[in-house]
């Protein structure tokens, strides 16, 4: 069975991971620090609370319209070019000449080409992994994500006592230009893989609809998408929970108990499951996602919801059974985009529902919000259970549908 101690013997696995690390811890901070800036420049909860956001909703935006480019340009350069974006942006904030409003419609803007850099980061994993070193080369990359919410908060605040928020944006520059030149010295260029030419927009439609009318990859699609976005919907209300159950500092640990299921789910399934019994397991697990939640019917404390919560994001980790029919499925040209496509889709489905269940929480109770969450994840996942289910039943659904 693989190991992970296989996927990290591959350098290029190990010099493309080490620049998403960088990535995400600059990340992290750079928004920390923004919400903490403009919110003492303006006093404002509302543009503190976009200000730590503004990074995210524009990934939308790139996915809709520049996915093309994921494809067309070697994902090195990509990569490369989209670090030194960041560094750019990074030192204008830190360097304190914009007004806050200005410094959220900057780092908007420079946010809409993420997309296409994941999208280039996420194709070129499967060019170093082969078989099941992918799978487990994604898990490794899902639980960097993961300890990045357990640590980065932490971190992040710490370095912001230390230095204050202008100074650990020039921290935030440091990492883009350390992973930039990371890159650029130790990973091997590699060419595009779209031959296409014409406007990028037009191209990222025309594949995306492609894709979509492709049944056995519009179901793979929904798949990954609906039932944790569902999900989210019932992180949307985790701070009012709470506070409805009398203890409004627990909110931190209810949030941290979704990440460390999370980080258990990809560490376990990944490593002890047969790729076999993985994808078997594809259902069961994904019924953990919505099952758990149920329980917050009876409004049970910070210890057993954050268990509950727990169970709740260890079910994540069904898509690693899914990760090589996703692979198997995506024409091999498109496969940048392919990739951009779900992460685009998980992105903006994510936030739809947690804004919605932020508004379902104005007018229910926040405990009911997580069940509601828990219960329509679980109907997302009964009615895409032919996609989930093992054995033969899949592979003539997904022969029969040319995969």
């Amino acid at each position: 069975m693989t190991t992970y101690r296989e996927v990290f013997a591959v350098r290029q696995f190990r010099v493309l991971f080490a620049g998403y690390t960088l990535f995400l811890g600059g990340e992290t901070v750079k928004m920390l620090a923004l919400s903490v800036t403009v919110y003492a420049g303006t006093g404002s909860s509302l543009l503190a609370a976009l200000a730590y956001v503004a990074g995210f909703l524009p990934y939308a935006l790139g996915g809709t319209f520049l996915l093309a480019y994921a494809d067309r340009w070697p994902p090195r350069a990509v990569m490369i070019g989209y670090d030194l974006l960041r560094a750019a942006v990074a030192a204008v904030l830190a360097a304190g000449l914009l007004s806050p409003v200005a410094m959220l419609v900057l780092v908007f803007v420079a946010g809409v080409p993420s997309a296409v850099a994941s999208a280039a980061r996420s194709a070129m994993l499967p060019d170093l992994l082969d078989g099941d070193r992918y799978v487990l080369g994604r898990a490794v990359f899902s639980m960097a994500a993961g300890g990045t919410q357990v640590v980065g908060f932490a971190v992040g605040g710490v370095l912001i006592a230390a230095v204050g928020p202008y100074g650990a944006l020039w921290i935030t520059v440091a990492s883009c230009l350390l992973s930039a030149a990371l890159l650029r010295l130790r990973l091997a260029g590699r060419p595009g893989r779209g031959t296409a030419g014409g406007y990028a927009v037009r191209e990222t439609w025309r594949v995306n609809r492609e894709l979509l009318r492709v049944p056995a990859i519009r179901a793979l699609l929904l798949v990954q998408w609906l039932p944790p976005a569902i999900v989210v919907g019932a992180e949307g209300v985790l701070v009012p929970y709470a506070a409805q159950i009398g203890m409004p500092g627990s909110a931190g640990l209810l949030f941290t108990a979704v990440a460390l299921g999370m980080l258990a789910g990809d560490l376990a399934i990944g490593r002890l499951v047969t790729p076999e019994r993985r994808e078997r397991l594809s259902g069961p697990l994904a019924v953990l996602l919505g099952a758990p939640l149920l329980g917050f019917v009876v409004a049970p404390g910070p210890v057993i919801a954050g268990l509950l919560l727990a169970v709740s994001g260890f079910g994540v980790s069904y898509q690693l059974g899914l990760a090589r029919r996703f692979l198997a499925a995506v024409p091999e040209a498109n496969r940048g985009q392919a990739f951009g496509l779900a992460l685009t889709g998980t992105m903006a489905l994510q936030g739809l529902f947690a804004a919605s269940g932020g508004a379902l929480g104005e007018v229910a109770a926040p405990g009911l919000v997580v069940v509601a969450a828990g219960a329509a994840s679980l109907l997302a996942v009964s009615g895409l259970w032919r996609v989930l289910a093992p054995g033969r039943c899949l592979r003539s659904w997904l022969f029969r549908r040319g995969v």
